[in-house]
Formats: structure tokens, C-alpha cells, sequence
């Protein structure tokens, strides 16, 4: 009977033992993921920090607050604010933000709520004061353009503050929005308008003024090209006429009677039209080869044309050539 009731006891033990094992193993051990970032905490102090994925240990009292070390953007609501010359605009930016030390940002900010509503005021206090501090201009105008460089300085500021005092890595800021309260829009959207006519006319005339200073000048060039074009054809011109003169006065020497039959014949298609009709005596010049074949070949050339070969000019008569018996 006593082996008998003290295997009960045995198995009961053993299964107490299984679950204490269980329950320590819960309590001592905790998992964490990747990107994962947890805070080990006794009655509410920070004593541990593990960024690490894989399995922790903590003593039985002790608790594990997990973050999630991922990157978040936060974008704050519409704010308000006013330009150097007191100018009411409204502005929206976002921060992008992760955890950098999980001990200051459990101790400072608890969670990502937290944490949001504290960027959420850094930003707008930077960039509060980097829209009073600059004119409208820099936010609008495209020769004053500064608000890259104001938003690197706002996301410096924000960065430096908030890895120091929460322990929160901002990566990056930007301005999502940037407009006037309703209230003020017509106004100044009239305002921007007319800048704009007046830049765009300065803009137009400068052009107009650059546009005159190439079109005279390619006047000139191309009066200068003319010229000298003008001046080579009329040396060429000039060469040709004398390089055909002397043609005609060879001719004249090698074939007097087939160059005075040939001026005979073009003077007169130069002067008799066509369809026109004419009255000439038998012994004109006109005639002589109708009249007797060899009529150039027993007469001398026309004084006429031997006197427009040596340059004068004279209107062809009739009784130049005395024709044959």
C-alpha cells in the first residue's frame, strides 16, 4: 500500500516540477523580433536594453516594453503662421522619425503617441520660426526661392533636439503645404499676379531689346555678304565679257564672212519681232544672202559690225554691203 500511494505523489511532483519549469521559462525568457527594440524594466526603471532580434532573459519580476524600431512618418495638422512681414500663410510638414535610444524614449516619451505629439511640436515651433523669420518670397517667388534651405535648417534643429531630449532619430522634414487662410487668398493671389505681369514685361522687353541687337547685327553680316558677293560676280562678270570679246575678235579674224553672216542673223531677231512685217530694199544687208549665196564670201564684213567689235554702237543700216551685179 505505501508504493502504491507514493506513486501518485511522484507523478504529482513531477508535474508540479513541468509546470514551475514552464511558468520560470515564461517568465524569465522573452523573445524579440526583428526590427524589434524592448526595454526590461523593474517596478518601472529601466535595467535592460536589447536591439538585437533572438531570445532575452530577465529575472520573474521584471517586465518587457517592445517598440517598434521601424520608420514612421508623422504629419502634423494645418498650422498658422506669419512671414517677416506679417503675412498670415498656413503650412503643413512631416517628419520622418525612428527610435534611436529606446531607454530615453521609454523614459521621456512611453510610445509612439507620445513621441508623435512631441515631434509634432518641435516642428511646428521650427518651422514657426523659419517662416517668421523669412519673407514671403522665399516660400513663392522663383528669383528668392529659399525654402529648401530653411526646411534643411528646420529639419537640423529638429534632429538635434529630438535625438537629445527623447532619444528619436529625425531622418528627414519636408513641407507637405504651404498656402494663405482663405480669409486672404484673393488678395494676395492678385498681388502675385501682378508681380508677375511686371516680371514677365521686363522679361519681354529684355527679350524684344536682345532680339533687335541680333537682327542688326545679322543686317549687317548679311549686307557685308551681299557686298562682297556683289564685288566677286561683277569681277567674274567682267572676265567673262572680256574672255568673250576676245572670242568674238578671234572669230572675226579666222571667219569675217561666217561672223558677219551670224551678227546679220542675230541682229535681225533682235530687232524684228515676231509676226512683224517688213518693207526692206533688194541691197539690204538683210537680203544679200537671199539675193546671191556667195554674197559673204565676195564682200568684206559690214563696217557696222567691225565697229561694234572695237566697242561702238550703231544701228544697222542698209547700203553697207554693195551687193553683187
Amino acid at each position: 500500500m505505501a508504493r502504491s500511494s507514493s506513486k501518485p505523489r511522484q507523478a504529482i511532483l513531477g508535474a508540479a516540477g513541468v509546470l514551475g519549469a514552464v511558468v520560470a521559462t515564461t517568465l524569465c525568457l522573452f523573445a524579440v523580433g526583428d526590427g524589434e527594440r524592448a526595454v526590461v524594466t523593474s517596478f518601472g526603471r529601466p535595467v535592460q536594453v536589447v536591439t538585437t532580434p533572438g531570445l532575452g532573459v530577465k529575472l520573474p519580476y521584471e517586465s518587457v516594453t517592445k517598440f517598434d524600431g521601424r520608420l514612421f512618418v508623422y504629419q502634423p495638422p494645418l498650422s498658422e503662421f506669419l512671414t517677416l512681414e506679417k503675412t498670415a500663410v498656413t503650412a503643413a510638414g512631416a517628419v520622418m522619425w525612428r527610435i534611436a535610444e529606446p531607454k530615453r524614449f521609454f523614459e521621456t516619451v512611453l510610445n509612439k503617441a507620445g513621441a508623435e505629439s512631441r515631434l509634432g511640436d518641435i516642428l511646428s515651433a521650427e518651422l514657426g520660426a523659419a517662416i517668421g523669420r523669412s519673407p514671403l518670397a522665399a516660400f513663392v517667388s522663383a528669383e528668392a526661392y529659399r525654402a529648401e534651405a530653411l526646411l534643411a535648417e528646420v529639419a537640423a534643429k529638429c534632429r538635434n533636439v529630438a535625438l537629445r531630449d527623447y532619444g528619436i532619430e529625425v531622418l528627414d522634414v519636408q513641407l507637405l503645404r504651404f498656402d494663405f487662410p482663405k480669409r486672404n487668398r484673393l488678395t494676395v493671389y492678385a498681388r502675385m499676379r501682378s508681380e508677375r505681369a511686371a516680371i514677365s514685361m521686363r522679361y519681354r522687353s529684355e527679350g524684344e531689346e536682345e532680339g533687335l541687337k541680333i537682327r542688326s547685327a545679322a543686317q549687317g553680316e548679311k549686307t557685308s555678304i551681299l557686298a562682297e558677293a556683289f564685288k566677286v560676280a561683277q569681277r567674274h562678270r567682267g572676265a567673262g565679257e572680256a574672255e568673250a570679246a576676245r572670242i568674238y575678235a578671234d572669230s572675226l579674224r579666222e571667219a569675217p564672212q561666217f561672223y558677219a553672216l551670224r551678227r546679220t542673223l542675230d541682229a535681225s531677231r533682235k530687232f524684228v519681232k515676231e509676226g512683224t512685217t517688213m518693207v526692206l530694199p533688194a541691197n539690204s544687208d538683210l537680203f544679200g544672202l537671199l539675193y546671191d549665196s556667195g554674197f559673204y564670201e565676195r564682200a568684206k564684213p559690214p563696217a557696222s559690225l567691225l565697229d561694234i567689235e572695237k566697242g561702238n554702237t550703231h544701228e544697222m543700216t542698209s547700203g553697207n554691203l554693195t551687193p553683187p551685179p
